[in-house]
C-alpha cells in the first residue's frame, strides 16, 4: 500500500484486474479522459458524480477510483460512499501510473 494506506495506481489497477465484478471508474473530465485512460476503464467526471446511478448500478460492486494525482479520487469516494456503494478504493492518480494508456 502507497501513501496514507492507499494503494499505489499500478497496485490499484491490479487489484481492480484481480477482482471479480470489479469497475474502474475515472473521474477526471472528459477532455482528459480523452487524452489518455486505463483501458477499461468507465469515464464519470467527478462534476458529475451525484448521476453515478445512470453509470454504476450495482451498489456492492468493487470500485476502484483514479483521477489525475489523487485529489479527486478521495472526493469522488466519499461521495459514493454517501450514495451507498459498499466497496469503493481510491487508487490515487494516473500521473503516477506505469501501465498501458489509451486515447
Amino acid at each position: 500500500m502507497g501513501l496514507f494506506n492507499r494503494p499505489s495506481m499500478d497496485e490499484g489497477v491490479q487489484m481492480y484486474r484481480d477482482t471479480a465484478g470489479a469497475v474502474l471508474v475515472d473521474v477526471r473530465e472528459p477532455d482528459e479522459y480523452a487524452q489518455g485512460h486505463v483501458p477499461g476503464s468507465v469515464n464519470l467526471p467527478l462534476s458529475r458524480i451525484r448521476s453515478a446511478e445512470e453509470v454504476l448500478e450495482d451498489f456492492d460492486a468493487p470500485l476502484f477510483v483514479y483521477c489525475l494525482s489523487g485529489g479527486r479520487s478521495g472526493q469522488a469516494v466519499a461521495a459514493l460512499t454517501r450514495m451507498g456503494y459498499t466497496a469503493v478504493t481510491n487508487i490515487g492518480g494516473i500521473s503516477s501510473y506505469h501501465g498501458e494508456v489509451e486515447k
